[in-house]
């Protein structure tokens, strides 16, 4: 039942049906405080006669909580909002944050201005933060209202608790396995040089090539196709004997796979190619993609899990990653 016209029953309504304070409804329904069983036999009896709903996200704001989990996303152009990652990103922290009656918001952070955060601070409909594409620069500049409301996908600190993919270990195993077929001509398409995270599997890469004697051929890139398009283009030019290459994202694998066929090279039989990230649209190329896993949604759930709970997390909390051998290399 709702009140006239079909309002939805308030809190008002129901302390003036059953004859008591707001306040005293109030603790009542939220199960804090002091009240008379008389008093709670009435306000108990009026939400069952209107049909109260209580609103959890007016409940949140009225105790400090929030009503809020924002994705702020770094990224020099609004254009990363687009990206599938974010979006998987949001997605999984939804699952988490639904049921508890928080929202999930994106939020862009323009790369370079170290005051983008300052939006958030202060806005008590924020519960949490969760950075993504988190660099050394972004964390000093978090304000100090939100310390113990932020979480870095990414790289953390000693104040902000980091929830990555293991990508060292996961390019690692796509190298390993690159030699293990037989390429010795390998080179790598890396990612942005601004973003921490992804100079990790560029310190694998030269590690390994170290290792094995093998000359390091690496080329810029930016997680995107169409610079992997470009890059295959360039390694054969400078490097017409290579064998194998190495992008950090499955989108810049499958551009240089497209830019090796532009060029008339064969795939695998005269260029081997991997990806990192294991896309759902990897294993349904022609050839299928050889990638690692990099479980986006678990780690976006422990993300928002841990600024829902309130507990403090682990420093730098990694989730493993995994070679995914298939046809293209």
């Amino acid at each position: 039942m709702t009140t006239a016209a079909h309002r939805p029953a308030t809190l008002e309504d129901v302390a003036r049906v059953a004859g008591v304070s707001r306040s005293t409804a109030s603790r009542v329904i939220a199960g804090t405080g002091f009240a008379s069983p008389a008093a709670r036999e009435l306000v108990t009896a009026a939400v069952d006669q209107l049909g109260y709903v209580p609103n959890p996200a007016a409940r949140a704001l009225v105790r400090g909580g929030g009503v809020r989990l924002v994705v702020a996303v770094l990224g020099t152009s609004a254009a990363v909002l687009d990206d599938p990652y974010v979006h998987q990103v949001v997605g999984s922290a939804a699952r988490v944050c639904t049921p508890a009656g928080v929202g999930v918001a994106l939020h862009w952070l323009p790369f370079g201005d170290p005051r983008s955060l300052d939006q958030l601070d202060g806005d008590r409909s924020v519960c949490g933060v969760i950075l993504v594409n988190t660099t050394e620069e972004l964390l000093e500049a978090v304000p100090r209202s939100l310390s113990g409301r932020v979480v870095s996908i990414g790289v953390g600190s000693a104040t902000v608790p980091s929830f990555d993919v293991d990508n060292a270990a996961g390019s690692e195993a796509v190298l390993r396995h690159l030699y293990a077929s037989g390429r010795r001509r390998i080179a790598m398409v890396t990612g942005p040089r601004w973003l921490p995270c992804a100079q990790r599997p560029v310190q694998t890469y030269r590690r390994l090539m170290a290792e094995a004697g093998l000359p390091e051929r690496i080329l810029p890139g930016d997680f995107r196709a169409p610079r992997g398009r470009t890059a295959a283009g360039e390694a054969l030019r400078r490097w017409p004997d290579i064998d194998a290459i190495y992008a950090i994202s499955d989108d810049t694998a499958l551009g240089v796979i497209a830019g090796l066929r532009d060029a008339g090279a064969r795939v695998p039989g005269d260029v081997a190619v991997a990806g990192f990230d294991d896309i759902p649209l990897a294993g349904m190329t022609a050839p299928a993609l050889t990638t690692a896993s990099h479980p986006v949604g678990r780690i976006a759930v422990a993300a928002a899990t841990a600024l829902l709970d309130g507990r403090p997390a682990a420093p730098v909390t990694l989730f493993p990653s995994a070679l995914v051998a298939r046809a293209s290399a």
